[in-house]
């Protein structure tokens, strides 16, 4: 049955489950994303749960089979979105979700012709990332106390390594022990859609992950088989959530306010490089952006710390 995401969503759950038509084409339209839109397993669970949450809002609007969606459905679901007060930027997300499955439904001959194709997306507005300074990095990385961490090695290595290269969470949380080629400086990652990019590493971040590999993975492994960098006591490879875990305990302990999570340190990384001097492009290919446009944020991130070091220090700022 679907995993109901009438919680995150706000909407009510229908009151019979989803006809097994629903389920059978949402399930063949999560594999087609797969075998031919190459589309990762994160992005698949994100497709998956935000899909359900039409699927519900349209049994609710009394649709008992998919060749009865009209415009107007695709248009209330926005509006209900709206009006529950989701983000634009996620009800924008959802909204580019039920148009593929729709164009699908179309290549597949259950629709006669795409019934999302004239909804307009909501105006989408810029949210500037929260960047750590330096002092704030400093204290997190040194979070991590040997001896009194039982992981303190893992966990150090993790912090250094997102923030020496930009990682996602669960790119870190893939990495495998070939992964780091600590003798050229760079690590391998696998990105969103299996696309593979090779980043520049800090020799600090590098060096505390051979020290972790040496010193303490050897204690975790428990099957010689698992290639997977991070492991946890039990022996199995981190997920991405466990990474969310791992940052979040030790920006407790060193008392950092705001919302800080792993991609934190990847915004704070990217705008080190551009404030540094770094060009664009290659800011781009060390996030694995697949537009610039998303990488361009950053300009406006230093603009914003500039003008704020104008404001504070200038005498007529």
């Amino acid at each position: 049955m679907l995993k109901s995401f009438a919680a995150k969503t706000f909407l009510s759950e229908p009151s019979s489950p989803p006809p097994a038509e629903f389920q059978a084409k949402l399930l063949e339209f999560l594999d087609y994303l797969q075998a031919e839109c190459g589309l990762a397993l994160n992005t698949r669970k994100a497709y998956q749960a935000d899909l359900t949450a039409f699927i519900a809002h349209v049994l609710g609007e009394g649709v008992s089979a998919l060749p009865q969606l009209t415009v107007t459905h695709v248009e209330t679901f926005l509006l209900t979105l709206r009006g529950r007060g989701l983000a634009v930027s996620s009800a924008s997300r959802m909204l580019a979700a039920v148009r593929m499955f729709c164009r699908y439904l179309t290549l597949t001959g259950v629709l006669p012709h795409d019934v999302s194709a004239s909804v307009e997306a909501p105006r989408k507005w810029h949210r500037l990332p929260t960047v750590l300074d330096d002092r704030a990095v400093h204290e997190l990385l040194e979070g991590p106390l040997p001896g009194y961490d039982a992981h303190a090695l893992r966990d150090q290595a993790m912090l250094l390594l997102l923030y020496a290269s930009g990682m996602r969470a669960s790119e870190l949380a893939g990495l495998e022990v070939e992964s780091v080629h600590a003798n050229l400086g760079v690590v391998r990652v696998l990105g969103k859609g299996s696309k593979e990019r090779i980043v520049p590493v800090a020799e600090q971040a590098l060096q505390a992950v051979e020290r972790y590999v040496r010193e303490h993975r050897p204690s975790l492994v428990r099957d010689a088989q698992v290639r997977h960098l991070f492991l946890s006591r039990t022996g199995r490879p981190l997920c991405r959530e466990d990474v969310f875990r791992v940052v979040r305990k030790y920006v407790r302990r060193v008392g950092l306010r705001g919302r800080v999570s792993p991609h934190t340190l990847r915004h704070s990384f990217a705008t080190q490089l551009l404030t540094g001097g770094a060009d664009l492009r290659s800011v781009q290919k060390m996030l694995g952006h697949a537009d610039i446009a998303t990488t361009q944020i950053y300009t406006h991130v230093d603009a914003s710390r500039l003008k704020a070091v104008h404001k504070k220090f200038h005498p007529r700022g």
